[in-house]
């Protein structure tokens, strides 16, 4: 832990004796420095190598002068729009603006532009057109190939298409800067920088590169859904750092090509990335506006592991994650919690213990590392693999240990557990009592999702029994220990595969279960992922099938409002819904009733 921040003007350059810095990072956020914000992240690990970084954050697209303010970097600009998709941070499932930011200071929006990377991009290659640039973060990551684009409702190319950068790093990224870091200071071009691992570059012909795997081209993919769902396909079982193949697509008058994912960090690899010196709060600057909300969330968890197996066909972390499993060590875990007990503003209590999925601390398979995961399997869902390793003794061994730290009062578990995966392990019952007993503050966050067998399968989630199943044995286990607790399930409306009849399905599952949610998402479509792409072909890539889905905004109003039809102001869609369904049984003051007339 530090009390410096990095540079983010010329007065801090001055104050630390630099003339010129090796980069400078141009984000989209706010500036925090904490590891769970790419460019604190990135701009670490870089500085711990010997270069000098700055961080130029939420620069003033109108003028510019912001990005003038640290000067030219001797080896790169980099470029990231946040550790969210920026139309995803600005705009809802109905495309409507949001109201809260909470990557900006006081949570204000607008700090940033739409389409962000792209914006950023083109006002630096105005001002600076011999130097290098190279973008990163979730927007492009997931945008590298030709993607559905919700908001445009459209299929667009590849970002590298119309963002004038020189190179695209995908995925988390440690491993890539330090290898484009270590070529530029050597004195390579940008441009000949071909064949490291989990990056993208635009070249003129396919006679630049070799060993590769062609896509379907961006014109052909445009005329034909069904061509864009056999390019998807490709292009997301590709997507393993020890299989994978180097992937071509011809987009107008260049080509497209990404390189195979990086590798997984080791442990001792992550453990060096989370060790680094962060200040581990928002810059001072923030103050005056109260701080920088996202912060709240992480500032007193602990990231455990990377990536995840679980398959979610809405999720984006298959793509920028990964399926691999990488996991810090107990002791790197141990040494952050004790230096969370020392903050000022620390209360006894660590929010969270976990990653994408938190109880996945082990691998899937032993065999991973050697030959990479299974082309075109599935870990978990419908039903677990034969091969799975379902184990929570490190995770419990970890949390344990924890816990027993003086000055910690509790240790939470927040990030979710996949409760298929507690159901199938041999030391599930196990790990539940605990959790139960020690990590619980109430409510339990779980996401079935939907209840529809052939909505779940689609979404790569398990069916309804298995999560009763769950539900019933966490009952259970609260009578036993003597604890009132409760589940929280998450659930999801308009996902490809959902029809109204699959939404009144849930909605009187949601009746019989005696729960009334809170919250409830409508499916986004967002660019990368299987759920995607099955919503702009109406075909899931991976069989081939057709897929119903539900477009207009209409239906996708009925479907949410039906999770919720105990609200009044979704009195009347229900009623349409229903109707629509032909289920006016549901209607009136019976005991099944959803909704009066």
């Amino acid at each position: 832990m530090t009390d410096e921040f990095l540079p983010v003007c010329a007065d801090d350059m001055t104050k630390r004796g630099i003339s010129e810095l090796d980069f400078v990072f141009v984000s989209g956020d706010a500036y925090v420095d904490h590891p769970s914000f790419a460019p604190a992240l990135i701009c670490r690990l870089l500085n711990k190598h010997g270069y000098k970084v700055g961080i130029i954050a939420q620069p003033n697209w109108r003028d510019e002068a912001d990005f003038k303010v640290l000067g030219r970097p001797r080896l790169a600009f980099l470029v990231s729009a946040g550790n969210m998709d920026s139309m995803l941070n600005m705009y809802t499932a109905a495309k409507k603006l949001r109201h809260r930011d909470a990557y900006s200071p006081g949570g204000k929006i607008g700090m940033r532009p739409a389409r962000a990377t792209i914006v950023y991009t083109k006002i630096l290659r105005r001002i600076f057109p011999d130097t290098a640039i190279i973008i990163g973060g979730i927007e492009a990551s997931l945008r590298r190939f030709a993607h559905y684009d919700y908001w445009q409702d459209a299929l667009c190319p590849s970002i590298l298409a119309d963002c004038p950068a020189d190179l695209l790093v995908y995925g988390m990224g440690e491993k890539a800067i330090i290898e484009i870091a270590a070529e530029l200071h050597r004195g390579v071009d940008v441009r000949n920088l071909l064949d490291i691992r989990g990056t993208a570059f635009r070249v003129p012909s396919r006679e630049y590169v070799y060993d590769y795997c062609e896509l379907p081209t961006f014109a052909a993919i445009k005329k034909d859904k069904k061509v864009f769902a056999q390019a998807f396909k490709t292009d997301y079982l590709e997507q393993d750092p020890i299989r994978g193949r180097r992937l071509l697509q011809e987009t107008g008058d260049c080509c497209i090509v990404a390189n195979p994912p990086s590798l997984p960090l080791t442990e001792e690899e992550m453990d060096a990335v989370y060790d680094l010196p962060y200040v581990r709060t928002w810059h001072p600057m923030y103050d005056k506006a109260g701080g920088v909300p996202a912060l709240a969330e992480v500032e007193f968890g602990l990231v455990s592991q990377r990536g995840c197996f679980g398959g979610c066909s809405f999720c984006a972390i298959v793509s920028h994650e990964g399926r691999i499993i990488q996991r810090r060590s107990h002791a790197s875990l141990i040494k952050e919690a004790e230096v969370l007990t020392k903050r000022k503003n620390f209360k006894g209590y660590i929010h969270d213990v976990g990653g994408p999925t938190a109880n996945f601390r082990e691998r899937s398979c032993q065999e991973q590392l050697k030959r990479g995961t299974c082309r075109g399997k599935d870990c978990l869902a419908p039903v677990p693999c034969k091969n799975l390793h379902a184990d929570h003794g490190d995770y419990m061994a970890l949390l344990r240990k924890l816990r027993a730290l003086p000055k910690v009062k509790k240790v939470f578990v927040r990030s979710g557990v996949r409760f298929d995966y507690v159901m199938h392990a041999a030391d599930g019952k196990k790990f539940l009592r605990e959790l139960c007993l020690y990590h619980v503050s109430g409510h339990l966050k779980v996401a079935p999702e939907h209840i529809s067998d052939n909505v779940t399968r689609l979404m790569g989630k398990p069916g309804r029994v298995v999560y009763d199943k769950f539900a019933a044995a966490f009952c259970r286990i609260n009578e036993q220990i003597g604890k009132e607790q409760y589940l929280v399930p998450y659930f999801m409306s308009g996902h490809p595969g959902a029809t109204l009849n699959d939404a009144v399905a849930l909605a009187e599952y949601i009746r019989d279960s005696r729960i009334r949610p809170r919250q409830v998402q409508d499916f986004i479509p967002t660019p990368g992922t299987l759920s995607t792409a099955m919503f702009y072909s109406g075909i899931n890539p991976l069989t081939g099938q057709k897929v119903f889905v539900a477009k207009t905004a209409e239906e996708k109003a009925m479907q949410r409002a039906l999770l919720q039809y105990f609200l009044p102001a979704n009195k009347q869609l229900v009623l349409k819904a229903l109707r629509k369904c032909g289920r006016e049984d549901l209607i009136g003051v019976g005991k099944k009733c959803l909704v009066r007339a």
